[in-house]
């Protein structure tokens, strides 16, 4: 593949993403703060052992999604995932708008992650009275290391990634080797919503989407993006429901548990396993947050990129150590703003619903340049198209009006900046 380093002004040479590199990314994007708090909503949706089954719907709804972007992946050696394929298949004003929402909810769902973070783990560090100045501090340090380039930037979110999923896979395994009878559960009184179960596990099952992004800088990209974009969704998904399963199991009134994960570690291992476990959802608030601030930088500098012509744009230009360095900084401030207006957490579900739009616009961008047999695509590479379209209808049945609401806002702000930036550009 023919690199876009040149016209980036990188000039560190051979990229620097590899699959195994692409592989953590994929599992740190997914692997976040949400399945630390997910079972219990899960299940206060779906109660009893048939919360184990949501997650394998969750998998059946996002995985045709995964391979769309495994096939487009696969086919584009630029930054910006779906951005780029909006531009392609539907011009650069569809993609303007795509490529923003996709970056909205990137530096929300940035913002509310190191907002937990401040909140969970400022106090086993001493800032009990200050988890904002914490959470600013930490994105700061974030930026800052990201800074550095893209190689060491991969190996930290390789690191945190193993760090990360040693206490889970071990509390899996402790559940899995023991005998442990069943609490069982307390008796249903309302219905099952289904729906609405798999909509609240699109969050902690996203960012599969991440793999793409940095297409202009993984080696072998035909083969290692679409390998690193199922298998991290397929891994995780597997992980998520053995979690639940054991959760189950564990607590019998597990919907009424905050932090499910650590209450089922005491249950199963006492103390030391619950501080494992409860280590592990903090070093997983780290992974997740510094993966996305090292990230979502670059929906930005593709969003610069007019035309495929990167001479003129500010924000795309990257160092010689791969890293689009003003994009980063514009990206630190608008996530220190939103730190600095308060509590973020309500923005989850949002960031699911962002995600589900860009998500179907990309699909979309598949089934179009595959009647059209562009990027070498044919019409067999994109018969998954019709599946993740139905799966992804099914999901947005569960969205309320209220989220509606605010998507359409991002909306329409991305199709004001597009007018602004036509009219500056005349």
């Amino acid at each position: 593949m023919v690199s876009a380093d040149a016209d980036l002004g990188n000039t560190s040479g051979s990229p620097a993403l590899g699959l195994w590199s692409l592989l953590a990314l994929g599992i740190n994007g997914i692997v976040g703060v949400g399945i630390f708090f997910t079972p219990n909503l899960v299940a206060a949706l779906v109660p009893g052992e048939r919360g184990v089954l949501v997650y394998g719907l969750t998998l059946l709804a996002l995985l045709p999604v995964a391979l769309c972007y495994a096939k487009l992946g696969s086919r584009f050696d630029k930054d910006g995932g779906p951005y780029v394929w909006a531009c392609s298949a539907f011009g650069e004003r569809v993609g303007f708008v795509v490529g923003f929402a996709a970056y909205a909810s990137a530096v929300l769902s940035t913002a509310a992650v190191i907002a937990g973070l401040g909140e969970y783990t400022a106090p086993l560090l001493g800032f009990s009275h200050d988890k904002r100045l914490f959470s600013l501090l930490a994105a700061v340090v974030f930026a800052l290391v990201a800074s550095v380039g893209l190689r060491p930037s991969a190996w930290v979110w390789s690191s945190l990634t193993v760090a990360k999923l040693s206490p889970l896979l071990l509390l899996v395994a402790i559940y899995l080797l023991g005998a442990h009878a069943s609490v069982g559960s307390p008796p249903s009184t309302g219905g099952v919503a289904w729906g609405r179960a798999v909509l609240v596990l699109v969050f902690p099952m996203q960012g599969f989407e991440i793999v793409p992004v940095p297409g202009s800088h993984v080696r072998s990209a035909s083969r290692a993006i679409p390998i690193a974009t199922i298998f991290s969704l397929v891994l995780c998904a597997g992980l998520y429901a053995l979690l639940h399963w054991a959760c189950v199991r564990s607590l019998p009134n597990l919907a009424r548990v905050d932090a499910p994960l650590i209450a089922t570690a005491s249950s199963l291992g006492g103390a030391r396993l619950a501080g494992l476990v409860s280590a592990g959802s903090n070093v997983s608030a780290v992974g997740i947050a510094f993966g996305m601030m090292a990230m979502t930088p670059r929906y930005l500098s593709a969003l610069e990129t007019t035309g495929g012509n990167a001479a003129s744009a500010f924000l795309a230009a990257e160092t010689g150590q791969q890293v689009p360095r003003r994009a980063l900084f514009v990206t630190l401030v608008l996530v220190v703003v939103l730190l600095s207006v308060g509590a973020l957490g309500r923005l989850f579900v949002l960031s699911s619903v962002a995600v589900l739009f860009q998500y179907s616009v990309s699909v979309l961008s598949l089934a179009y340049l595959a009647v059209t047999r562009q990027h070498g695509l044919t019409l067999r590479e994109g018969a998954s198209a019709p599946l993740a379209l139905l799966a992804l209808g099914l999901v947005a049945r569960a969205v309320e009006v209220g989220e509606l609401v605010v998507m359409a806002g991002i909306l329409a702000v991305a199709v004001l900046l597009w007018f602004v930036r036509v009219r500056l550009r005349r």
